[in-house]
């Protein structure tokens, strides 16, 4: 089935009637239509970003409620070279940020956002509408020079030349993302297990990697991971640990992760500070970035907290070539049901119908078409659900530039 979707942000007055002219135009095309409502009070800062993530979780309830597993978004190539620009002013993501957006995108999990017009200027995309008779409209924000990009965008209007250079910029960027990511996804699949629950290994050999690239990617993926953040910790950071770790035994702290290297291993599991307070069980909800979380109704009433260390101590098992402190200091952190003064590990599904399901903390939200390599290795790792294939399997086709 065919669904359009627009979001109405209900911060202008004038888009209840243009989501009227948005319904009439699919109407005469035989097009099913839902405008959906972004309600709440929205935010004084960082609007454009809230309303983003307000899109996307409103998109991917329509497409789950109509049996849709693809959302088509109309970004253009001038919108690309806009993102890379920005983020490269602000050198967000690093090297990463460079790549842009990718032509496609999973969200939650669930639902695959393409961008089948990234490759297509704005230019040529308004003049075919023209030639086709269809207007469109201009959402006035879009000019609204307080924020960065219409700013951007203002800048960039008698400049063809810093497009063409930001999306070639983005299309290097995104095959050097993809490589690393191949390598790293390589290192993971060579040097990591999981011996017990919470708790990730690492061949001593991992620190003596010759790609020193790759390792550090490796790493920062791996301590996200384990700490639960949606985030990857910083490349210096992560660059100067894996120099520690390779100096020797050490035990500190990065991204909410504990790196304990010693001769068995570089062992990594989620510090015990910061954890979630017992709360209740909401279902399909993600517990301290690390796990999802269903149920059926016999934990309907149940409360979630961290397993403690006098639980773990308790339901601690061994683990070959493991110290024993280590399996009980990575148990401690991980979910339990609580009923009354009880603590029972969560794990695979129970009798009650509660499971606690691993999820790659930085690819649970949105995993980037660029990193399926690692995405995949982290998740195999952990034993998280496989990521499921793209929709479509080429990533890039020619340059918008050398169209014209």
């Amino acid at each position: 089935p065919l669904l359009a979707v627009r979001v109405a942000h209900a911060v202008r007055p004038a888009s209840a009637a243009e989501a009227g002219e948005g319904a009439a135009l699919c109407a005469a095309r035989g097009i099913s239509h839902r405008t959906l409502a972004w309600r709440g009070e929205k935010p004084s800062r960082g609007l454009p970003a809230a309303a983003r993530e307000a899109r996307y979780r409103l998109l991917a309830e329509a497409a789950a409620a109509a049996g849709i597993a693809v959302i088509a978004t109309g970004h253009t190539a001038d919108d690309q070279a806009e993102t890379v620009l920005m983020r490269q002013a602000r050198a967000a993501g690093g090297d990463r940020g460079l790549a842009g957006m990718a032509p496609a995108t999973l969200y939650d999990g669930r639902a695959w956002i393409v961008r089948p017009l990234l490759e297509v200027r704005r230019a040529t995309l308004r003049a075919l509408l023209r030639g086709e008779g269809i207007a469109w409209t201009e959402d006035p924000t879009n000019a609204d020079e307080s924020f960065e990009r219409p700013r951007l965008r203002a800048a960039l209007a008698a400049s063809d030349s810093r497009i063409c250079g930001a999306l070639a910029l983005a299309e290097k960027s995104a095959r050097a993302r993809i490589d690393l990511g191949l390598r790293a996804a390589a290192l993971m699949r060579a040097h990591s297990c999981l011996p017990s629950a919470g708790l990730l290994r690492l061949a001593p050999a991992f620190a003596a990697e010759p790609d020193r690239e790759a390792a550090i990617y490796a790493l920062r993926i791996l301590l996200a991971t384990a700490g639960g953040t949606a985030f990857l910790p910083g490349r210096a950071a992560s660059a100067a640990r894996l120099e520690k770790i390779a100096a020797g035994p050490l035990r500190a702290t990065l991204s909410r992760t504990v790196a304990d290297a010693r001769r068995a291993g570089i062992f990594l599991h989620r510090e015990g500070r910061g954890l979630p307070p017992a709360a209740p069980l909401v279902h399909a909800g993600i517990w301290d970035g690390r796990r999802r979380i269903t149920f059926g109704d016999g934990a309907a009433n149940a409360v979630i907290a961290a397993l403690g260390a006098e639980a773990a101590a308790a339901a601690a098992g061994g683990a070959a070539g493991v110290p024993r402190s280590l399996v009980r200091r990575a148990l401690a952190a991980e979910p339990a049901l609580c009923r009354g003064p009880q603590r029972a590990p969560c794990g695979a599904k129970d009798a009650a119908g509660l499971a606690a399901l691993p999820v790659a903390a930085p690819f649970s939200r949105f995993l980037s078409g660029f990193d399926l390599a690692p995405a995949g290795a982290v998740a195999a790792l952990i034993g998280a659900a496989a990521v499921p294939a793209p929709p479509w399997r080429g990533h890039f086709g020619p340059a918008p530039c050398a169209q014209a």
